[in-house]
C-alpha cells in the first residue's frame, strides 16, 4: 500500500470516530465529509439549536504533497498526537 493510502486510512478512522459524537443540545447532525479523490476530510455539525442555525467545521484535515495538514481542530483532543500514535511520522 502506498503511503498516501495509509495516511488516508488513518485520517478517515479519526474523522469517522469524531463524526459519531452527537452534541448534547439541539437538533444537530454531525457529518463526516470524506473526499479521497481530492484528499479533503472534515467533521461538520449542521442543524438547529432552538431557533439558531448551526453550521460549524469541527475538524478539517487535508493531505497535500504527501503531508497531513490539520487545517482546523475545534476539539480539545490533540489529533496530531493521535495520528502519530496511529503510525504517521512527524515529517508527515
Amino acid at each position: 500500500m502506498d503511503r498516501v493510502k495509509e495516511q488516508q486510512e488513518s485520517v478517515i478512522v479519526l474523522i469517522n470516530r469524531f463524526a459519531k459524537i452527537k452534541p448534547a443540545f439541539g437538533e444537530i447532525e454531525t457529518q463526516a465529509i470524506v473526499d479521497t479523490q481530492h484528499n479533503h476530510y472534515q467533521v461538520m455539525s449542521v442543524g438547529w439549536d432552538k431557533e439558531e442555525r448551526v453550521h460549524d467545521c469541527i475538524m478539517h484535515i487535508d493531505i497535500k504533497d504527501g503531508k497531513v495538514w490539520i487545517q482546523s481542530n475545534a476539539t480539545d483532543v490533540d489529533i496530531a498526537q493521535e495520528l502519530l500514535e496511529d503510525g504517521l511520522t512527524k515529517e508527515e
